[in-house]
C-alpha cells in the first residue's frame, strides 16, 4: 500500500460523513491505545494558569504568611515585633505557631518589604 500524504489523508476525511468519521476516531483510539480528547484537556488546563496569572496581576492586597521560623527564631521574633505592634510574648507565640499570617491585606510594596525582612532573618515566608 502506498503511503498517503497529509493532504491526501485530509482529502479522504473530507469525503466521510460525521458518523463515519466518529467511527474512524473510535477505531483509531482502540487500535493505537490513544485518546483524541487528551489534547483538548491539555489546552483547557493550559488556559487555567493564564487566568490565574491575570488574577495575580490584578491583586492589590496581600497576606504575609510565616511558614516557618527557621534556625534563627530570635531574629524572626524581632522582625515580627518590628512589623507588627505585638509584644514579645505575642510575637514569640505567633512565630512558634507557624504557619501563621503576620500581616493581612497590605499593599504589594509593604508585603515585599516584610517578606524580605523576614527572609533576611532566616524565616520561610509566602505571599497570598
Amino acid at each position: 500500500m502506498a503511503k498517503l500524504s497529509t493532504e491526501e489523508l485530509l482529502g479522504q476525511f473530507k469525503e466521510l460523513t460525521l458518523l463515519e468519521l466518529s467511527e474512524f476516531v473510535k477505531a483509531f483510539e482502540e487500535e493505537f491505545g490513544v485518546t483524541a480528547a487528551a489534547p483538548v484537556a491539555v489546552a483547557a488546563a493550559a488556559g487555567a494558569p493564564a487566568a490565574a496569572a491575570e488574577e495575580a496581576v490584578e491583586q492589590d492586597e496581600f497576606d504575609v504568611v510565616l511558614e516557618s521560623a527557621g534556625d534563627k527564631k530570635i531574629q524572626v521574633i524581632k522582625e515580627v515585633r518590628g512589623l507588627t505592634s505585638l509584644g514579645l510574648k505575642e510575637a514569640k507565640d505567633l512565630v512558634e505557631s507557624a504557619p501563621k499570617a503576620i500581616l493581612e491585606k497590605v499593599d504589594k510594596a509593604a508585603a515585599e518589604k516584610a517578606k524580605e525582612a523576614l527572609e533576611g532573618a532566616g524565616a520561610t515566608v509566602t505571599l497570598k
